[in-house]
């Protein structure tokens, strides 16, 4: 009875996990931002790098508008919007953005990072950090799918080798995962790109350039699934070696 009672809970944490992985890996919303900039005072930098004076006419959008921001493993998306008071999430919804947003694949730009705002070596070295953090989660996404697939086939209680080779699985994705984590957090936070890119922006383009950065949902996801990975990784390595003890 206390085995079948650990199976199920494993069963339902393996479960969660692999929907919470999939869903953050699936979802472009590991990053929102919003770039704004205010018209130009007197005495800026205008557009052809004309200095403003009083009396010179700007011709300028309308300076509530922003451009919004959303990217994940597979695109970075971009379109334009009014500014209200609202956070970046409710205007980032799903369900509340146009059709003539622009979307590229995110590899081939690592935002902030990009030829305008840095030299080729750091560019390069973006590229090679983005690409070892898209390598750790596709080992991790395809460690949980292929576990779930080994706990399926090991019911029930037919090997403990397939209930310790799932639930080592399932331990592997949530250790690659941690490391997608950190690795983001890490990219956002400390490292400087972002810094270099809002200097580069107001240097070159609008000297009251402001950039809002905010995790989304997939990135919230990501968390989520790797707790339950680890819960459910633990169980199934402990149910293997029950069965072993007991039936072997």
């Amino acid at each position: 009875m206390k085995l079948s009672v650990a199976l199920f809970f494993a069963g339902l944490f393996g479960a969660l996990a692999v929907v919470f992985i999939l869903l953050s890996f699936g979802t472009d919303y590991w990053l929102l931002a919003s770039e704004s900039c205010q018209p130009n005072p007197e005495g800026s930098v205008g557009p052809g790098n004309v200095i403003v004076e009083r009396g010179d006419v700007v011709v300028q959008g309308d300076s509530r508008e922003i451009t919004l921001y959303h990217e994940g493993f597979f695109w970075r998306c971009s379109f334009g919007a009014i500014m209200d008071d609202g956070n970046l999430l409710s205007q980032l919804w799903f369900t509340n953005q146009p059709h003539s947003k622009v979307c590229m694949h995110a590899y081939l730009f690592p935002f902030p990072v990009s030829h305008q705002t840095h030299n080729a070596t750091e560019y390069d070295s973006a590229i090679i950090y983005r690409g070892f953090w898209s390598i750790f989660m596709l080992i991790g996404v395809a460690a949980v799918v292929l576990g779930g697939f080994v706990i399926i086939c090991a019911a029930p209680f037919a090997s403990h080798r397939l209930y310790k080779a799932g639930g080592g699985l399932l331990l592997t994705s949530g250790v690659f995962l941690l490391c997608v984590v950190v690795m983001y957090v890490l990219w956002v936070q400390v490292l400087d790109v972002v810094e270099v890119y809002i200097e580069h922006q107001r240097s070159a383009v609008c000297p009251d350039f402001h950039l809002s950065l905010n995790y989304g949902l997939s990135f919230i996801f990501a968390p989520i699934g790797i707790f339950f990975c680890f819960l459910a990784g633990l169980l199934f390595l402990l149910i293997g070696r029950t069965i072993q003890i007991h039936y072997h």
